[in-house]
C-alpha cells in the first residue's frame, strides 16, 4: 500500500476532503499548494479533524512551476504516488484568460511529471473532469465516449489526459489513473471544511448556499426551457467526501501491475435537475432560494451523467450519499461558515 503521498492543490475543496481521508486511511500526506484560490486554513482544520493521525500531515506553499522548490520536496521524501489536483478550474475565466489556464495547468503539470520521474515516483492519480466529454450525444457518459472538449478549461484537463497516456506508452513504469469527476458538492459533515470559492461562484451549490445565508440576493437559473423533467439543465451531482473516497480506491488500484493508464467517471449515476436540487437545499435549510429564470447560457449542455459501472467494478467504489445528504452537509458548512474560511474561528466540539 502506497504510505507517502504527495498531493498538490491539496488546499482545495476537493483536495482537503481527500488529505483528511488519506489521514484517516493511514496514509502520510504531503501538500504542496500555491494558495491562489485555496485557504491554508483548510490544512489546519484536516489536521484537526484527523487528531492524532495529524501529525502524518505536513503542507508547503509551493507553485507547481517553481521547478527547484518542488525538486527539494522530491529530494526530503521518498513518495509512493502522487495525486495531483492543482490547477486553475473556471470555466469563464479560461475563455477570457486562455494563456492563464495554459500556463498554470499545463506547465506546473509538466514541471510535476518531470520531477516525479527524476525520482522516481511513476504512481500518479490525476484530477481530470466530465467537461472532455465536451457535449455528449446520449446520457450516461461511459468513459469510452468520444473527449471533445470545449473550453480552455476542459481543453486543459484533456491535453494533461493525452500526456498521460503518451507518457505510460513511451514508459512501461508509468502507473496513471485519470478520474473524470461529475459535479463535487456538499462538505465534510462536520461542517468544518468544505468549498470556499473566491468571488462569484461559478457553480450552482456555492451560489445557492450564499443565497441562504444572505450574501446574493438570488440564484440566476439559466434556461428553463430544456426538454427535461421541470426544463432546468440536468447534472449527476457528488458529495466530495463520496468523490475523495474515489481518490483512496484509486491509489490502491495503481498497485495494479496491469494498470499502464487507466480513466474511470466519478459520479453516482443519477441526473438532477437544478430546480430539484434547490428543493432538497431549501428543505435541508429550511431557508427559501429567491429564483430569477434567465436565458440558456451558451456552451451549456442539456442533461449530463455519468455512467459509473466501471468504477464500481474495477475500484470498488460507488458513492454513498444522496441529494439529500449533499444538501444537509452543504448547509451545516454554509451556515457555521458563512464567509468560507474567513468567517470568526469556530470550535470543533
Amino acid at each position: 500500500m502506497s504510505k507517502n503521498v504527495l498531493v498538490t492543490g491539496g488546499a482545495g475543496y476537493i483536495g482537503s476532503h481527500t488529505v483528511l481521508q488519506l489521514l484517516l486511511g493511514g496514509y502520510r500526506a504531503v501538500v504542496v499548494d500555491n494558495l491562489d484560490n485555496s485557504s491554508d486554513v483548510a490544512i489546519e482544520r484536516v489536521e484537526e479533524l484527523a487528531a492524532e493521525l495529524g501529525g502524518n500531515l505536513s503542507f508547503h506553499q509551493v507553485d507547481l512551476r517553481d521547478r527547484s522548490a518542488l525538486e527539494k520536496i522530491f529530494a526530503q521524501t521518498k513518495f509512493d504516488a502522487v495525486i495531483h489536483f492543482a490547477g486553475l478550474k473556471a470555466v469563464g475565466e479560461s475563455v477570457h484568460q486562455p494563456l492563464l489556464y495554459y500556463d498554470n495547468n499545463l506547465i506546473g503539470t509538466i514541471v510535476l511529471l518531470e520531477t516525479m520521474a527524476a525520482h522516481g515516483c511513476k504512481n500518479l492519480v490525476f484530477s481530470s473532469s466530465a467537461t472532455v466529454y465536451g457535449w455528449p450525444k446520449e446520457v450516461p457518459c461511459t468513459e469510452e465516449f468520444p473527449l471533445a472538449a470545449v473550453n480552455p478549461y476542459g481543453r486543459t484537463k484533456l491535453f494533461i489526459e493525452d500526456i498521460c497516456r503518451d507518457l505510460c506508452r513511451s514508459d512501461s513504469e508509468w502507473n496513471i489513473i485519470l478520474l473524470r469527476y461529475f459535479n463535487p458538492v456538499g462538505a465534510h459533515p462536520s461542517g468544518y471544511i468544505g468549498e470556499d470559492p473566491r468571488g462569484t461562484p461559478n457553480n450552482l451549490m456555492p451560489f445557492v448556499q450564499q443565497v441562504a445565508i444572505g450574501r446574493q440576493p438570488a440564484l440566476k437559473v439559466f434556461g428553463n426551457d430544456y426538454s427535461t423533467k421541470d426544463g432546468t439543465g440536468v447534472r449527476d451531482y457528488i458529495h466530495v467526501v463520496d468523490l475523495a473516497d474515489g481518490h483512496i480506491a484509486a491509489l490502491r488500484k495503481l498497485s495494479d501491475p496491469n494498470i499502464s493508464c487507466e480513466v474511470y467517471n466519478l459520479g453516482t449515476g443519477k441526473g438532477t435537475s437544478v430546480l430539484e436540487m434547490v428543493a432538497a437545499f431549501e428543505k435541508a435549510s429550511g431557508q427559501k432560494i429567491p429564483l430569477i429564470k434567465v436565458g440558456r447560457r451558451p456552451g451549456d449542455v442539456e442533461v449530463v451523467y455519468a455512467s459509473t459501472k466501471k468504477a464500481e467494478h474495477e475500484l470498488n467504489w460507488k458513492a454513498k450519499f444522496g441529494i439529500e445528504e449533499m444538501c444537509r452537509d452543504q448547509w451545516n458548512w454554509a451556515s457555521k461558515n458563512p464567509y468560507g474560511y474567513r468567517s470568526p474561528n469556530l470550535n470543533l466540539n
